[in-house]
């Protein structure tokens, strides 16, 4: 009994361990498009969004319930699957952290708990519907739906302000910005913090101290969104800076429309229990703001690369948990090592992290991308999309050449007959 409460509690702080990870990899989620405009100073920016997350945190148990009873078998889990479902999660998070790629935390705590249950009980155990319904289809929705929104929100924007002062309008826009941050932080602290909730309740019920199909306790709530918090004021500078300037240039009009239609499609799906991906919504959001203005561009490599990442990240968080699985079925020295390998491998990605350091002091410096040409669809929504308002006067003095300055010593241009 000693050694199986030893393992419960290990799993909890491992949960924890998460939960802090996936604060300071998805802060740029809430924060990245206030940063980058100027709304908000970096470091007030993160406070804000850690104060939010930990008030979200208390607003919901949805999707906690569809970690902890509906996407797979409780009876056929044990704490050690567990453990293993989030040694896998840490070290996607990490990898991708240290890369600068905004991947969904949520998936790769899904595909953890996958991999580790299949190699623990075998296909049978993993819900296949809920996977479908709950987790598959909202990860292909939720970007869609959060870019044509912001899209068209853009548009909708610069329409409604084209005859309003440039600079008071700026200046509105910001304010409206920080709102729509506040309301992205308080939906990802409602949405990712259950995550943990449910992943640690699931570990009570498989340790036979929680009933099945019993809610997060209160203490469970409280620390989730305690260590959610905790990492997202740390601030993931790094995902930040992609966000915020490796995808698009935003201006203020932009990031009020990307935050405001995330929000909204995040604490939609909070309420119906989906398990959605904070950031692929939100990376959503940002490229359909950014295609959204005239003249506005998509970097499509950086784009790319974080898509390649979003399809990675439930295999191979599975593959990593379904391994880190099979050694802990060797008992508590296979349990000990694969702790151990976490532990390094985690001190290894910081350590590597250092030699290029990121952090609130140059995160809006670009990364070399800016001198990336539009593409195809980039050019293409350029051309049907209106200007923002003052852009006509400027493209025309741009087309109109200045006249030559006039040379006093230069014969006239007449002539005398």
């Amino acid at each position: 009994m000693e050694s199986f409460s030893l393992i419960l509690a290990i799993v909890v702080v491992t949960a924890l361990a998460f939960d802090f990870t996936n604060g300071f990899h998805d802060t740029a989620n809430a924060m990245a498009t206030t940063i980058s405009t100027g709304a908000l100073k970096p470091k007030v920016a993160v406070a804000m969004s850690a104060v939010l997350n930990l008030v979200g945190a208390f607003l919901s148990v949805e999707v906690a319930n569809t970690i902890s009873k509906g996407l797979v078998d409780e009876s056929g889990i044990r704490p050690e699957v567990i453990f293993a479902a989030l040694v896998g999660a840490i070290l996607w998070n990490l990898l991708t952290w240290l890369v600068g790629l905004p991947s969904s935390s949520s998936h790769a705590l899904m595909g953890g708990l996958i991999g580790a249950t299949v190699a623990s009980a075998g296909l049978g155990a993993v819900h296949g519907d809920v996977l479908v319904t709950k987790v598959l289809i909202p990860a292909i929705a939720a970007p869609l739906v959060a870019g044509v929104a912001a899209l068209f929100a853009t548009r909708l924007t610069y329409r409604l302000g084209r005859k309003a002062e440039a600079n008071a309008s700026a200046k509105g826009y910001r304010a409206g910005q920080i709102a729509s941050a506040g309301l992205v932080s308080l939906a990802h602290g409602t949405n990712d913090a259950q995550k943990t909730m449910g992943i640690i309740t699931l570990a009570l019920v498989a340790g036979g101290t929680l009933a099945p199909d019993s809610d997060p306790p209160l203490w469970v709530i409280l620390s989730a969104g305690v260590a959610i918090a905790l990492g997202t004021y740390l601030g993931g500078w790094r995902i930040i800076r992609t966000m915020g300037k490796g995808l698009t240039d935003l201006q203020p009009q932009q990031g009020f429309a990307a935050q405001t239609s995330a929000a909204t499609v995040i604490l939609a799906s909070s309420h119906l229990g989906f398990s959605l991906s904070t950031t692929h919504s939100v990376s959503g959001s940002v490229m359909g703001a950014g295609l959204g203005r005239k003249g506005g561009v998509v970097r499509w490599s950086t784009a790319t690369r974080m898509f390649v990442a979003w399809g990675l990240t439930l295999p191979a968080a599975a593959l990593v948990a379904a391994l880190a699985e099979w050694v802990c079925g060797f008992g508590d020295w296979g349990t000990a090592l694969v702790a151990v390998f976490l532990i390094t491998s985690s001190a290894a990605i910081w350590k590597i992290s250092r030699r290029e350091v990121v952090d609130h002091t140059n995160v809006n410096d670009h990364d070399g991308a800016d001198g990336e040409p539009a593409g195809v669809v980039t050019t293409a929504m350029a051309a049907v999309t209106p200007p923002p308002a003052g852009t006509v006067a400027e493209d025309l003095s741009a087309t109109i050449p200045a006249p030559a300055p006039i040379d006093p010593a230069a014969p006239s241009a007449k002539t005398t007959v």
